[in-house]
């Protein structure tokens, strides 16, 4: 019996998203953290937007409408690729979509203005409390933090003097975390802001120094 597959849409900020269920539904407060980016590129070095653990597009590609920057998405799930793609496409934004892990993305060093991170960031042991979610987009490993450990050193390799990384977490405790490890890895990052949505979703901003 072939399974049917549930293409959905929604409104983000400016655009329009369709997405189904083999990448993770766009979140509505996600849309703060493309603000926040859209506000730091006001005043920000040139270069392009690069966002990671992309999905289905919509953070990294309602800050480059709003702010007309170059655009690049990665990821490393072929149907986040092909979405987000496809909603790139559907809404006029210019954006070059790669399949690729973040540890490998083809990007030259010290280019990019900004980079967002929207990365895995549940425990291994609580991702059975949200089935309907594809495990490869909420998987951190045993605490979390796998994602965001592999895109701190991905940020500073990438960014320009002056250029931020804006950086999805689970809430206020997990960006203590992130200041812990920043502290302990010297990557050259330094974190300026965390802007709490609720108890289990803020976004922080670390700039390049």
């Amino acid at each position: 019996m072939t399974t049917r597959v549930r293409v959905q849409s929604c409104a983000f900020g400016p655009l329009r998203v369709e997405y189904d269920d083999a990448v993770l539904a766009p979140r509505p407060w996600t849309l703060v953290q493309s603000a926040h980016a859209a506000r730091f590129l006001g005043s920000a070095p040139s270069g392009p937007i690069v966002e990671v653990h992309c999905g289905a597009g919509h953070i990294g590609q309602a800050t480059a409408a709003w702010t007309g920057r170059p655009l690049v998405q990665l990821d490393d799930a072929a149907a986040c690729c092909a979405w987000s793609a496809h909603n790139a496409r559907a809404n006029g934004v210019a954006s070059t979509v790669v399949r690729a892990d973040v540890s490998a993305a083809p990007l030259r060093d010290g280019s990019c203005a900004l980079v967002l991170a929207d990365p895995p960031y549940v425990p291994s042991a609580e991702t059975t409390r949200y089935s309907e979610d594809p495990l490869h987009a909420i998987d951190g490993g045993y605490d979390g933090l796998d994602g965001i450990r592999s895109c701190l050193p991905f940020a500073a390799r990438v960014l320009r003097p002056g250029g931020a990384l804006v950086l999805q977490v689970r809430g206020r405790a997990q960006a203590a975390r992130v200041v812990g490890l920043v502290d302990d890895t010297n990557h050259g990052l330094r974190v300026v802001d965390v802007v709490e949505a609720s108890p289990t979703r803020a976004v922080v901003e670390l700039v390049r120094c």
